[in-house]
Order: C-alpha cells, then sequence, then structure tokens
C-alpha cells in the first residue's frame, strides 16, 4: 500500500471523527485529519534536525524540527507519536513519547490538520529511512535559532515550533525537566 493509500479518520473543527478517506484524497480535497509533531533530542539535549526527501507528498525537501506524520484511521495520537517516531529515526524500543499540547494547524488553501506535539528522548543511534530524510543531524537549540531564516522550513513544524516555545514559555517548562 502507498502513502496515498493509507486510510485516515477525516475530523471537524473540534476533532471528532467524522468519515475516513485515504491519505491522496484527503490531501487533494484539503480534508481535516490529523497528525503528530514529535521533538526528539539525544541525551546531549540536541534537537533532531532533517532534511525531507523530494518525493514526500507534502512540503517536499524542507526542514523540519519533528518527526512525525499522519494518525491513521482508528489509531490513537499516542500510538502514531510512538510509531512515527521509531519509524523516521530508524530505532525501536523508544521510550513512549510525551504529550504536551494540540492545536488545529490551518496553512490555508485546503491544508489543515489537528496537531499533537510531543517531546522524546533519543539514546539509540539513529538511523533515518532513506525514503523520509534525505539529511539529519542533532543540532543546539541555539544553531536551530540561528538556522530558522536561513533554511525553509516546513510550515506545519514551524506553527508547531512556535507554539512549543510559549507553551514552555508559559508553563516554566523546559525539556524533559
Amino acid at each position: 500500500m502507498s502513502a496515498a493509500d493509507e486510510l485516515l479518520d477525516i475530523v471537524d473543527e473540534n476533532d471528532r471523527a467524522i468519515g475516513q478517506s485515504p491519505r491522496g484524497e484527503a490531501y487533494a480535497r484539503g480534508l481535516r485529519h490529523r497528525c503528530v509533531f514529535i521533538q526528539v533530542r539525544d541525551a546531549e539535549g540536541r534537537l533532531f534536525v532533517h532534511r525531507r526527501t523530494a518525493t514526500k507528498l507534502v512540503f517536499p525537501s524542507l526542514y523540519d524540527m519533528f518527526v512525525g506524520g499522519v494518525v491513521g484511521a482508528g489509531e490513537s495520537y499516542d500510538a502514531a507519536a510512538l510509531r512515527e517516531a521509531e519509524e523516521e529515526l530508524g530505532v525501536s524500543g523508544l521510550p513512549r513519547p510525551k504529550p504536551l499540547f494540540t492545536f488545529l494547524y490551518d496553512g490555508g488553501a485546503g491544508r489543515t490538520w489537528w496537531s499533537a506535539v510531543y517531546e522524546v528522548r533519543c539514546e539509540l543511534p539513529v538511523d533515518p529511512q532513506a525514503e523520509e530524510v534525505a539529511w539529519h543531524a542533532f543540532l543546539p537549540e541555539d544553531e536551530v535559532a540561528r538556522r530558522l531564516p536561513e533554511w525553509e522550513w516546513v510550515p506545519d513544524g514551524l506553527a508547531a515550533y512556535e507554539r512549543l516555545g510559549e507553551y514552555r514559555r508559559r508553563a516554566g517548562d523546559v525539556p524533559f525537566g
């Protein structure tokens, strides 16, 4: 089964499932679905950053400071977060990602999805999927901040990153604190 054929729950503005659709059709018709964003840090606290491959259905060749993806039909956010993190990092036995918050992403032009943001520490050697990740590195947070205006980032990941910064400031939260 191709990524475009993966079945997704279609949800309303309150994140209630109202139907199902293949992923490719959901994208083409601008149907609201669910996604997970997992911020990954290594043992030194550096962020996993990667560049998406040119073959991705959404936001090809752009940089991202999260791993993640769509939540399958009938799948929970928590299960999707662990599945997506392990798949994209190329690891197994990752700790369960910690849920932080959800928000409704709306990028206009029918690009809208409910987004659950997580964090996880990965102390395992990573071997990212070649079909998903063109380049990757663990970067210090200050380097990520320097790269924000220089690199072209996925817009939904950038929105999640900005909201995560606000969340941490409001809560006085530090990663894995």
